[in-house]
């Protein structure tokens, strides 16, 4: 390593400053912002969910000018990367697969940075080098059995292939704003039949008296967060056991980041029943989670979808990431969509069966896409 250069590793991001780590990026994407990462580990949502910070940050100096997100796992929840087969062969041939090293926004399937250098770094390059070098050697040294870096974009894939780490594809569903004048004007691109089931779901939720708030951060009142994580819990509750994520981040949004905190409210006779969190980024804004205490036909469709798309073509955001699953969206307007992520297996034996395995899986997921394709409901 150059002399230029310092590695260390910080197992709370309370030790390096927001406005430091937010330097490394453009600030483009929310989930890689300080706020957003530090305060999942002050609000309790990391720990006892099975991730341990360990970040890895590089100096020149004293200047911070590069970081990974990195986190030690005992499990794999959350992460919409699904490798439990992976640690059930693995385990089932003697290995130890947890814990490992993963490189992610928690509880988050969203595409963005993941080596953080500023982008008019001097040595933009080398600095990621380093990173993924020392990433790779924390592995090794603590007799780790993996590395995984999940829903990287386009600037990291590069770096990852040149150090010969796995690539891996995920289908996510995205719907794109081809500069749509309003929700009329979207509806118009489909076909006569897809065009008249959103207007019919649309008029349902309206009839049944349905009425709808979309709250920036800023606007969103403590009985209203409230109000929404009784409707989130109510929810995990019912389909994937304890809630991942704690009110006291929720309602740290609304001061952290409140221009990039969105909230879309249902009410039924003057009392909130439904909800929706999402976050903006520049250009996209990201669909996260939903929950209900009562049960109306197609609201999730209009707090998630169709509230969330107008909400796009108002504010000129280009896409709306709705996340992974879901063949249900194709109809609604979006659109599949090939998403990366990278894989060090330290066991040489068992990353050449990963690799020849991940070879038969990339097929398989570029057919189902081309499949996904025919179906799509544009005109």
């Amino acid at each position: 390593m150059s002399q230029e250069y310092s590695i260390r590793r910080l197992t709370s991001l309370s030790n390096v400053s927001a406005e430091d780590w937010n330097h490394l990026t453009d600030n483009s994407n929310p989930f890689v912002r300080h706020e957003y990462l530090y305060g999942l580990e002050k609000y309790d949502c990391l720990t006892s969910q099975g991730w341990t910070p360990c970040h890895l940050t590089v100096y020149s100096g004293n200047n911070l000018t590069g970081a990974i997100p990195l986190y030690l796992r005992n499990n794999s929840y959350g992460e919409f990367v699904f490798d439990w087969a992976w640690a059930d062969a693995y385990e089932r041939a003697g290995g130890k697969y947890y814990p490992k090293l993963v490189t992610a926004i928690p509880f988050a399937p969203v595409i963005g940075p993941r080596l953080l250098v500023h982008s008019e770094a001097p040595a933009y390059i080398k600095i990621k080098q380093l990173l993924i070098e020392n990433v790779l050697k924390l592995v090794e040294d603590n007799g780790l059995s993996s590395y995984h870096c999940l829903f990287t974009d386009n600037a990291d894939q590069t770096i990852f292939n040149e150090n010969n780490l796995l690539a891996r594809s995920t289908c996510q569903f995205h719907w794109h704003n081809n500069n749509y004048c309003d929700f009329n004007d979207f509806l118009d691109s489909l076909t006569s039949k897809k065009r008249k089931q959103i207007k019919r779901e649309r008029r349902k939720v309206e009839n049944d008296g349905i009425e709808i708030e979309i709250l920036l951060g800023n606007e969103i009142t403590n009985k209203q967060w409230q109000a929404y994580y009784h409707f989130y819990c109510t929810t995990f509750y019912t389909r994937w056991g304890n809630p991942r994520l704690t009110l006291e981040f929720f309602m740290s949004l609304s001061e952290t980041m409140p221009e990039n905190t969105l909230l879309i409210l249902a009410k039924y006779q003057k009392t909130y029943i439904a909800g929706a969190f999402l976050m903006r980024g520049d250009d996209i804004l990201y669909g996260r989670h939903w929950g209900c205490s009562s049960q109306f036909p197609f609201l999730h469709f209009e707090l998630c979808y169709y509230q969330a798309i107008n909400y796009c073509i108002k504010n000129n955001i280009q896409k709306l990431d709705a996340g992974v699953q879901g063949e249900h969206k194709l109809s609604r307007g979006f659109q599949p969509y090939s998403s990366s992520s990278y894989h060090w297996i330290q066991h040489v034996g068992f990353r050449n069966a990963i690799a020849d395995y991940l070879v038969t899986e990339k097929k398989e997921v570029a057919q189902h896409i081309e499949n996904l394709n025919l179906h799509l409901p544009f005109k």
